[in-house]
């Protein structure tokens, strides 16, 4: 190839599986450096805040800086609950698939601070529009675990009767919306849920959580623009995870050079925050729900994380990264971070972190005996056939009609 002639370019992750990984090339601005401005403030006055990132605990697990949300030890200890419980279920619940009594799993690990956090500073009226690896709203909302274990072995008690994909959750009453396999779908339907609120006059907002590689997705894009135009009361999250199934972060960040700042081109007030920082999250989540219920429109935010294990049961992480990329991670692991900041407060211990583990395993493993009583994935029983034609349109047409009889149901 002549010198001058451009080479086709593909991006790729800084280590492979075999190589060390050393994240010193990150340039990650310190806990307390970001500021933090008034919820009404113009995006354009503050587009610094989408290429830096809004810390709060820092590297002696004390809270510092303006996005400090001052929160009561009541409060981090409930979040330290629900963090706990969702690692341990989601641990549980892996094991349980291994042993074939579940088709399928995803777990958080790593970004328990992502899903619990946000949920708690939102209000339980405000609609959520999550995609998988949130189940922590679930359990900061008070789902109850039994019917969650339900749905994912697919029995009798299942609220979706065997129609989605284990970890596809819904919950009407807890204002959660169906979780969708098609990635981004929810964006825009969070948009257009949250227009409909402005619309009505009402104090609800809605909120939404993607990963980063659906950013690359048509739906991301007309989310965006919908926000922006009508200044939707909407918390749009991307959830920066580092990779994507088996694709590297950087193949649908562009040349961006960071995710939240996609957000400024649509006039949108963008923040890059620390994911694995639970009080960080809790306040960003926060000003940007003020800011929506204010009137200033919608918040673009980049959370900034790591998927410590495989995408799914489906994926082998080993084959295009290395084992130890998380034990390196620069930003820590969320559950640990909030610990010793309460054990720094003095509100907390080692002792009572390990009654803690022992008191929600207890519960998880309880919560699966009952669900186990309601029916297994290999022997039933499960949702009665005739219930496949119901729940879509308000009567039944001719052909579901005809349908029903052939079957005899």
């Amino acid at each position: 190839m002549s010198n001058g002639q451009s080479r086709f370019h593909v991006p790729a992750p800084p280590f492979r599986p075999g190589d060390t990984p050393d994240f010193s090339h990150l340039d990650l601005q310190k806990a307390g450096e970001a500021k933090r401005p008034d919820p009404l403030t113009a995006p354009r006055e503050m587009t610094d805040l989408a290429f830096g990132l809004i810390g709060v605990l820092d590297h002696n697990h004390q809270a510092v800086g303006d996005w400090d949300p001052r929160l009561s030890p009541e409060v981090l200890r409930e979040g330290l609950s629900h963090m706990v419980l969702t690692r341990i279920y989601d641990a549980r619940m892996l094991k349980l698939q291994r042993q074939g009594k579940m088709s399928f799993y995803m777990k958080s690990l790593g970004e328990e601070a992502v899903a619990v956090a946000g949920a708690m500073a939102l209000n339980f009226s405000d609609m959520v529009f999550p995609s998988y690896r949130q189940q922590g709203i679930l359990f900061a909302r008070g789902r109850n675990i039994v019917d969650m274990m339900c749905h994912c072995i697919s029995n009798s008690r299942d609220n979706l009767k065997g129609r989605q994909l284990p970890v596809h959750y819904t919950w009407a009453e807890g204002n959660f919306f169906t979780i969708s396999g098609n990635l981004g779908t929810q964006f825009p339907q969070a948009v257009g849920y949250a227009m409909g609120c402005a619309y009505k006059g009402e104090d609800t907002i809605a909120a939404s959580w993607i990963g980063e590689g659906t950013t690359a997705a048509p739906d991301f894009h007309a989310a965006m623009t919908l926000a922006s135009t009508y200044r939707a009361p909407v918390i749009l999250n991307v959830v920066n995870n580092q990779w994507a199934i088996s694709t590297w972060q950087g193949i649908a960040r562009g040349d961006a050079a960071t995710f939240a700042s996609k957000g400024l081109g649509y006039g949108l007030a963008s923040l890059r925050v620390d994911g694995n920082d639970f009080l960080a999250v809790y306040a960003a989540t926060k000003w940007a729900a003020d800011r929506a219920r204010k009137g200033g429109g919608a918040t673009y935010i980049e959370l900034f994380t790591y998927r410590a294990d495989a995408h799914s049961t489906s994926d082998d992480p080993a084959r295009y990264r290395p084992k130890t990329e998380f034990e390196v991670w620069p930003l820590g692991d969320p559950i640990e971070r909030l610990k010793n900041h309460l054990i720094g407060l003095g509100e907390w211990d080692e002792e009572r972190h390990a009654a803690l583990e022992e008191q929600m395993t207890a519960l998880v493993v309880k919560s699966y005996k009952e669900a186990e009583s309601h029916g297994t994935l290999h022997d039933g029983p499960l949702a009665p056939t005739h219930t496949i034609f119901e729940d879509v349109y308000a009567s039944e047409d001719w052909r579901l009609r005809r349908q029903r009889q052939d079957l005899g149901v």
